[in-house]
């Protein structure tokens, strides 16, 4: 058994990462509330453009083919598919950047021909450290996502698939489920599913003229509704990720204080031992003294 100032020491080193674990998780509770707020508010804005546009294909069903275009004549083995990873910028939240790249590995390395766009610090050094080329590396952090991020990744993603160099882009994120619960999913982004935007509702476009035609109106709604749904997929990794992270550091904090409690006790038998060898000590003198006395 360990004399007590061993276990002080040990005590110590626990208490002092225990108060770096509590104050991560106090900061990510924090960051948090305010991505969840960011979060909701995109929602109005991103519903707003997906209504606009089911409204537009009511109204005419044969707009933006180029969008829709599934591309059917090419074969399985001729596919250009394009995957945008969305990772961490940090590590210790858990199996966060792990369930991630995970998926990235399975399903984005399978064909050469696939290209890759990684979003999050973490991501890049991953696969700079298997040697995966990256094609397009939005220098971006994984930190603060805001819509002008979003539309410059959207802008690159949508002139690939218009100039056919991509016939399939999808995004690899981690949506939340609830205030506790998150998973890494993998989410196709083009070519646009009709079934997806037409809402069935009343159509009250019927009464306006499009500028210059209907078309191209569509075709610049497009690009915003790709950038909506990237955005809105960066603020949900980042809630994923201060969630998982937080949920990481109190798991920490409690662990340490399981530590501390049994270090406790331990100190004490130890104290206690130390007292008794002690008193054994003292009295085994005095009994000696006593003894040459006589």
């Amino acid at each position: 058994m360990a004399n007590s100032r061993e276990i002080q020491a040990r005590m110590k080193s626990i208490k002092d990462t225990m108060k770096i674990t509590n104050a991560m998780c106090m900061i990510s509770s924090s960051k948090l509330q305010k991505a969840r707020k960011d979060l909701k508010n995109t929602e109005p804005y991103f519903y707003a453009i997906q209504d606009s546009l089911a409204k537009i294909l009511e109204l005419s069903p044969e707009t933006g083919n180029a969008f829709f275009d599934e591309r059917t004549h090419l074969d399985s083995k001729e596919r250009k598919q394009g995957y945008i990873v969305v990772t961490a910028d940090k590590g210790m939240a858990g199996a966060y950047n792990h369930n991630v790249i995970k998926i990235a590995e399975k399903e984005a390395l399978s064909d050469n021909k696939n290209m890759l766009f990684v979003v999050g610090e973490v991501g890049r050094r991953y696969f700079e450290k298997k040697n995966i080329p990256i094609d397009i590396d939005f220098k971006y952090t994984a930190q603060n996502p805001n819509m002008n991020r979003a539309r410059v990744i959207s802008e690159q993603i949508v002139e690939l698939f218009r100039k056919g160099e991509l016939d399939e882009v999808y995004i690899i994120y981690t949506r939340m489920i609830n205030s506790v619960t998150f998973n890494a999913e993998i989410r196709q982004l083009l070519p646009l599913k009709r079934n997806k935007l037409v809402t069935g509702r009343d159509n009250n476009y019927q009464k306006f003229y499009f500028e210059p035609d209907i078309n191209t109106v569509f075709e610049h709604i497009v690009p915003n509704y790709v950038a909506g749904y990237v955005y809105g997929s960066l603020v949900e990794s980042y809630c994923c990720e201060h969630n998982a992270r937080m949920m990481a550091m109190q798991t920490a904090t409690d662990a340490a204080k399981d530590m501390l409690k049994e270090l406790g006790i331990e100190f004490n038998r130890a104290r206690q031992a130390a007292i008794t060898q002690e008193i054994t000590e003292v009295i085994a003198g005095a009994k000696a003294q006593k003894n040459k006395n006589e």
